[in-house]
C-alpha cells in the first residue's frame, strides 16, 4: 500500500502555487494587479480558477491577461503565470481568499491576500458643499520646449530674403554673385569692336537665332553711338538714332540705316534675312565704327574704372537655380506650417 501511494505523494510535492499583489492599498477607482504563479511538471496540466466579473464582492476584475508559460530545468518543469487586474469602488479592508488550482484531479491553494481601499478626503464640516471637477492644468512655460520653434522661425526670415533675391536674379538672367574687377577703360570704338568680335565668333545667325543676333549687334552699336556722340541712343528708336546722326555726323550712314531697318524687321516682323545679308550688316557695323571712331593720344594713360562683369547663365545653371528656388520655397512653407501647428497646439 505504501508503494502504491508513493507516486501520488511525489507528484503532490512537485506542485507549488503562489499568489501576490503589487499594491496593498489603493484609492477608490485605482487598479491593482494580482499575479498567480503555478510551478508543475512539464507533463502535467493545470486548471486555473474561473472568474466572471469579480473575485469577491466589492473587488471587480478589470482584465485577465493571457497566461505566460515558461519552461525550466531543461524543459522538465513548467512555470505558468496568470495576471488579474482588479479595482474597487467601495472603501474597506478586503480579505481575498486563497486561489484554487486543479492539477491531476488535485486542488492546490495559494496563500490569501489582503487589499485596503481608501476614500479621498472629504470636508465633513461642510457636507452640503459640492465642487465641480477641476479644469485641465496648463503646463509651465519652458524655453527649452520652444527652442526649436524659435530657431526655425528666425531661420525662415533670411531664407525668404534669399528666395526673393534668387527669383530676381533668375528673372533678370543674371549670375547669383556679381564679379567686379578693376581694368582700364577702353575707348568706345574698342569696346564696340570687342563686342562685335564676340558676336562674329559665336556665329549665332547660322544657328537660326537671327533675332538674338540682331539684338546683340544693334545693342553694341547703340552703346558705341551713345559713348561716341553723347546722346541717349539706348533709349531711342532706330529712326530717331538715324535722324540724330544726320545732325552730328557728315559721313554717309545709309548702310547703318539699312542695318537698323533689317534689325527692326527681324525683331518685330519675324523677317528671316539671307546669310549674305547678315554678313553684310556685320561688315557695315564694323565700317561705321572705323569711319567714326576718334583715336586717343598715344601718351595718354588709361583711367582705371570699376567694371561689373555680368556672365551669361547656362541652361544647366538656370535649371539648378530654379530647383534651388523650389526647394527653398518648400522648406520655408514647411517651417511656417510646423510653427503654425505648434502655436495652435499650445493655445487651443
Amino acid at each position: 500500500m505504501l508503494f502504491f501511494f508513493a507516486p501520488q505523494k511525489i507528484t503532490a510535492q512537485s506542485v507549488t502555487v503562489d499568489a501576490s499583489i503589487d499594491s496593498l492599498q489603493i484609492m477608490i477607482g485605482e487598479q491593482a494587479r494580482i499575479k498567480l504563479q503555478i510551478s508543475i511538471d512539464a507533463k502535467q496540466k493545470a486548471i486555473f480558477p474561473h472568474f466572471t466579473d469579480s473575485i469577491i464582492k466589492g473587488i471587480e476584475i478589470v482584465g485577465i491577461a493571457k497566461p505566460d508559460t515558461q519552461y525550466l530545468n531543461n524543459r522538465q518543469r513548467l512555470l505558468i503565470t496568470q495576471r488579474y487586474t482588479i479595482t474597487s469602488f467601495d472603501s474597506a479592508l478586503y480579505y481575498i481568499p486563497p486561489f484554487s488550482v486543479k492539477v491531476v484531479n488535485t486542488v492546490y491553494k495559494s496563500k490569501s491576500l489582503a487589499l485596503k481601499v481608501i476614500s479621498p478626503r472629504v470636508d465633513v464640516s461642510h457636507p452640503d458643499h459640492f465642487y465641480p471637477q477641476k479644469g485641465v492644468m496648463n503646463p509651465p512655460f519652458m524655453w527649452s520646449d520652444w527652442a526649436g520653434t524659435l530657431f526655425l522661425s528666425i531661420l525662415a526670415i533670411p531664407l525668404m530674403f534669399l528666395i526673393v533675391y534668387l527669383i530676381i536674379r533668375f528673372r533678370d538672367n543674371k549670375p547669383i554673385i556679381r564679379h567686379i574687377r578693376i581694368e582700364p577703360k577702353l575707348p568706345p570704338h574698342q569696346l564696340a569692336m570687342k563686342e562685335i568680335e564676340r558676336i562674329k565668333t559665336e556665329k549665332i545667325w547660322q544657328k537660326g537665332r537671327s533675332k538674338e543676333y540682331y539684338t546683340e549687334l544693334t545693342d553694341a552699336l547703340r552703346t558705341y553711338i551713345q559713348d561716341r556722340f553723347g546722346f541717349s541712343a539706348m533709349e531711342m528708336t532706330s529712326s530717331e538714332i538715324i535722324e540724330k546722326l544726320k545732325e552730328v555726323e557728315a559721313k554717309d550712314i545709309n548702310d547703318l540705316k539699312f542695318l537698323f531697318q533689317t534689325a527692326d524687321l527681324v525683331k518685330f516682323a519675324k523677317h528671316d534675312p539671307m546669310m549674305n545679308e547678315n554678313d553684310s550688316n556685320l561688315l557695315n557695323a564694323i565700317a561705321f565704327i572705323n569711319e567714326t571712331k576718334t583715336e586717343e593720344p598715344v601718351d595718354k594713360k588709361p583711367v582705371p574704372t570699376e567694371i561689373t562683369v555680368e556672365e551669361k547663365r547656362s541652361r544647366r545653371a538656370k535649371v539648378l537655380l530654379a530647383v534651388g528656388i523650389v526647394v527653398l520655397s518648400a522648406s520655408v512653407l514647411a517651417i511656417f506650417a510646423f510653427v503654425a501647428m505648434k502655436l495652435v497646439d499650445s493655445f487651443l
